[in-house]
């Protein structure tokens, strides 16, 4: 399989370089950052949702695609699709980074709280704006 690294935009649980490493996953060069244009939404896990005045905090990791492919093989990730992002780092540039998300939003009425509140721990543990750790519900 390839070593060769690409980078990847992460909004939910998968930012957590600690929690990768549990599934073999090695990311390399983690880097705060947002993309504009999108929205988080939970159901039972994360999706970003295209959202005009939107922006979306994560970290850009780079990861070869044998790690993406595990990270999105696992049960109840099938339905996610990649598709490229312009990422914009947290300490200044931007760059192209390949974001995993739903075909379909979640439905209103979806919701898994205790995956917000993981997810809010995470933010807030890597520096994310107070207010958008907030919003995560």
């Amino acid at each position: 399989m390839s070593s060769k690294r690409v980078d990847g935009f992460f909004y939910g649980l998968f930012m957590d370089v600690a929690l990768l490493k549990t599934s073999g996953v090695m990311a390399e060069n983690p880097r705060k950052a947002y993309v504009d244009g999108y929205s988080l939404r939970i159901g039972n896990r994360a999706t970003l949702v295209p959202a005009e005045q939107g922006r979306a905090y994560g970290m850009v990791l780079a990861l070869t695609h044998g790690e993406l492919d595990v990270l999105y093989g696992g049960p109840g990730l099938e339905n996610y699709r990649p598709e490229a992002l312009q990422a914009t780092l947290m300490d200044g540039g931007s760059l192209p980074a390949l974001c995993y998300n739903l075909l379909e939003a979640p439905a209103e009425h979806e919701r898994n709280d205790a995956y917000a509140a993981k997810l809010r721990e995470a933010l807030d543990s890597l520096g994310f704006p107070a207010d958008y750790v907030a919003s995560v519900c």
